[in-house]
């Protein structure tokens, strides 16, 4: 029978001051050390202001929720604070240690050298596995074999990197700023403070703010430790059983940092493996998916979180609980904690098993980056990841191992997905309409299905478009387009139509051809015969006036003129001609020769115009059929 929590009201000194026999843990699963100097600065500001107001009663930290199943006292949620305090503890010791050496010995200063000591000997007690009787008055020699034990926090989490984990441990163990500094993991290729890691940079912050007014005061460093240690508080509120206290974890998340769903399914994974006797196995595939998220992560593709919603959106669909056997369609969405959790706890249930897909899906992800087709479509709605995801996971881990993915089959399901989020861009409905959601749900279910060949369903696309919208309302919904996502679509098509090379890979911006402010704003609307402002505002933001460029390039030309975008350079700024972008390039070639090129109001809509064609063409499937035509 499971023993009932017990939440206890308890001072920061009480809190972190543990019997011989326990232990702090992070648990594996657990987050990293997360905080930074921002929430190292308010919680000290709230320490020297509860200090400052001289206030009788106690001020609150939150609450930690701790799993207390053995000796070991696992930290479900109070990780970030915890492992601060015994941060700011160490630096306050490293300053009280100097402070009693350095207060005068005299009959005046009797009761703060007195004070000092007692101070020390509690700080001492709480860090370190000692008796307070057995810890000297004063700093000296016995101090460093103090140090030099175990420390009452072990921190075991697979998303925390080893090297950085010893640093507390290091920390812990320097008798001085220095020695300790001197001692910390250093990030390599990195500068200043980053160079460090979270630990160090907060225990630095700490105990710099030691020589700032009024903490110069040794006897505000005496009231200070004492309000620390005394005078704050937490609840603190022991389970005896894993799956209670991560129910009170999931509603209780009072550390400051969003509590993510990744972070409640990792928990139940982790126990999951624990169960079967695999948390090794488990740990060690965890890590490997979370060092492979942050590299996609990093390409801007996808985080934990929305890979573990693409995976329940696969998971869904070839359960058939989105497309029933009678063709009926539930477009209801659970949240992933929920999904699960509660919902399906099979997935859970086989932690190896769900950390193997999540990979091979990190993995096919990696595999089809680099395809331009996919970085366009990238450029729209978000939603769009989860259903290229369910075609990704068709394929086993070992096909995506050995074989990598068919990349031919790969673009023609982007490109039936660009198609239709293309619409999304041009129409006054939103993804949860008929058109949209309701078919790519009934879609999906041939997308995770490797019986169902790329040809189907590109084709189904094709067939949904044609049926469900009509060419003239998407064309002229083209010219009123004042959108970013079409503008990479439109530059993609401009450069297959040309059969020219086309590239993502270099940052770019949208470039206003017909600059949209500036100095020289005026002068250049008069040239493109705009003389009002209103009408000058809708006609620039068209499609046809906007490119893809260099980031580059378009912050030296800024909001220069056309023709000075399209010449060679002006003094030591880069323009148009330099670039590997279609239009851009293009522009340049057009424009060559001409002795004062100009971009009009009437060019503008004539790009605008050819772009609507373009797209449109592309979107009902009849672009090859187009005439290669100008930008």
């Amino acid at each position: 029978m499971t023993k009932d929590i017990e939440p206890k009201l308890k001072k920061i000194g009480d809190y972190l001051k543990l019997s011989e026999e326990n232990s702090f843990v992070i648990p594996a699963y657990q987050r990293a050390y997360s905080w930074g100097i921002g929430q190292c600065d308010k919680l000290w500001q709230d320490i020297i202001d509860f200090c400052e107001n001289g206030r009788k009663d106690s001020y609150f930290f939150g609450t930690i929720i701790i799993n207390s199943e053995g000796d070991t006292l696992e930290l479900i949620d109070g990780q970030q604070r915890t492992t601060t305090f015994l941060l700011l503890l160490k630096a306050l010791l490293i300053r009280i240690n100097a402070a009693i050496v350095t207060t005068p010995n005299d009959e005046d200063s009797a009761k703060l050298r007195s004070n000092l000591r007692d101070r020390r000997k509690k700080i001492m007690g709480i860090l370190y596995r000692v008796e307070t009787d057995n810890i000297s008055d004063y700093p000296d020699e016995t101090d460093r074999e103090i140090y030099c034990r175990p420390i009452v926090l072990r921190n075991e989490s697979i998303n925390e990197d080893g090297k950085f984990k010893q640093d507390l441990e290091t920390i812990m163990k320097a008798a001085t700023f220095e020695e300790a500094e001197s001692a910390v993991y250093h990030i390599g290729r990195k500068q200043k403070d980053n160079k460090y890691t979270n630990f160090f940079r907060n225990f630095k912050f700490f105990y710099h703010k030691f020589d700032e007014e009024p903490m110069r005061n040794i006897g505000k460093i005496n009231v200070f430790a004492k309000t620390l240690l005394d005078g704050c508080e937490v609840i603190e509120i022991r389970s005896w059983a894993m799956g209670q206290a991560i129910s009170m974890f999931n509603s209780l998340n009072s550390d400051g940092l969003p509590l993510y769903d990744s972070d409640i399914i990792s928990a139940k994974l982790y126990a999951a493996a624990s169960a079967l006797g695999k948390t090794d196995d488990y740990s060690k595939l965890w890590s490997e998916l979370k060092a492979q998220t942050m590299a996609l992560e990093e390409l801007g593709i996808s985080n934990l979180n929305a890979l573990l919603m693409q995976y329940m959106y696969y998971i869904r669909t070839v359960n058939g609980e989105t497309v029933t056997a009678n063709g009926t369609v539930n477009v209801t969405t659970p949240g992933l904690r929920r999904y699960f959790t509660e919902d399906n706890k099979k997935p859970v249930g086989d932690p190896i098993g769900m950390c193997k897909d999540l990979l091979k899906l990190v993995k096919a992800w990696q595999a089809v980056a680099n395809l331009e087709e996919v970085k366009v479509l990238l450029k729209f709605n978000e939603n769009a990841k989860l259903f290229l995801a369910s075609y990704l996971l068709r394929r086993s881990e070992e096909e995506i191992s050995e074989d990598g993915v068919n990349e031919e089959n790969v673009k023609k399901i982007a490109e039936g997905l660009l198609r239709l989020f293309a619409v999304l861009e041009l129409v006054d409905l939103g993804y949860s309409s008929k058109p949209f959601k309701i078919f790519l749900f009934r879609e999906e279910v041939k997308l995770a299905d490797p019986a169902v060949s790329e040809e189907e369903i590109g084709k189904d696309f094709i067939e949904h478009i044609n049926a469900a919208f009509k060419r003239y309302d998407l064309s002229k919904a083209t010219l009123s387009y004042d959108g970013n996502a079409l503008v990479y679509l439109n530059e993609y098509l401009f450069a297959r139509e040309k059969r020219l090379a086309f590239s993502l890979d270099v940052k770019c911006d949208i470039e206003h051809i017909m600059p949209n402010s500036g100095n020289n704003l005026q002068m250049i609307r008069q040239d493109a015969g705009i003389t009002d402002a209103k009408e000058f505002e809708a006609v620039v933001n068209k499609l046809g006036n906007k490119i893809l460029l260099e980031a580059k390039i378009n912050r030296s030309i800024g909001n220069e003129w056309f023709r000075t975008k399209i010449s060679t350079r002006l003094s030591e700024k880069t323009g148009y001609v330099d670039s590997v972008y279609p239009i851009a390039s293009y522009l340049v070639k057009k424009y060559a020769g001409e002795t004062r090129p100009l971009w009009t109001k009437d060019d503008i809509e004539t790009a605008t115009g050819r772009a609507g064609n373009r797209i449109v063409g592309f979107v009902f499937g009849t672009d090859e059929t187009i005439a290669p035509s100008e930008a």
